[in-house]
């Protein structure tokens, strides 16, 4: 079935800036059966172990992480980009592959110690996971694991976030 999923993902040349080819994950979002295998290949990617909360990060990755923390039963945390929660936050300013930006958590999402699997759409240079990752150590989570439908391996996005454990289900 990745190969089903690899197969909708769109390429659309130059979006958001010149020069960047990106993933365009919609049309698995608008295919119910394709949906549903990325998020239960996803869910295996916590590999069986308990989880208490599932982190999204901002914004599709909230489509995913959503739909994982429902089917594990457990709760959703977002890590958003700077100004969008309203209560106390940890900021993380970081480079994006066409720009920069500073992403936020509420300083009372994950408690210490609490079982945490992170989950986005797409790694590409791990700017973004990067930052997520280093406000849930700030916070004294127990990441568990970082889970990515799409890696764009060579941009080396996993050495910004290594050692933890990071799964991809389709990588380029």
């Amino acid at each position: 079935m990745p190969d089903s999923l690899r197969a909708a993902i769109r390429d659309v040349v130059d979006f958001p800036t010149p020069g960047i080819v990106f993933k365009d994950i919609t049309p698995i979002l608008a295919d119910g059966k394709l949906f549903s295998k990325s998020i239960s290949l996803l869910c295996e990617t916590a590999g069986g172990a308990r989880i208490d909360k599932v982190v999204g990060i901002d914004a599709r990755g909230f489509i995913f992480a959503s739909a994982v923390a429902d089917r594990l039963g457990v709760g959703l945390v977002p890590v958003r980009k700077k100004g969008k929660l309203p209560w106390k936050t940890r900021q993380c300013a970081y480079a994006l592959e066409y720009g920069e930006a500073i992403m936020e958590l509420h300083e009372d999402a994950v408690k210490p110690g609490e079982s945490i699997l992170l989950v986005d759409d797409l790694l590409a240079t791990g700017g973004t996971a990067a930052a997520a990752v280093k406000l849930l150590d700030e916070l004294g989570a127990n990441l568990i694991g970082i889970s990515f439908l799409i890696e764009l391996s060579i941009l080396g996005g996993r050495s910004k976030i290594a050692p933890h454990p990071i799964s991809s289900i389709i990588i380029y």
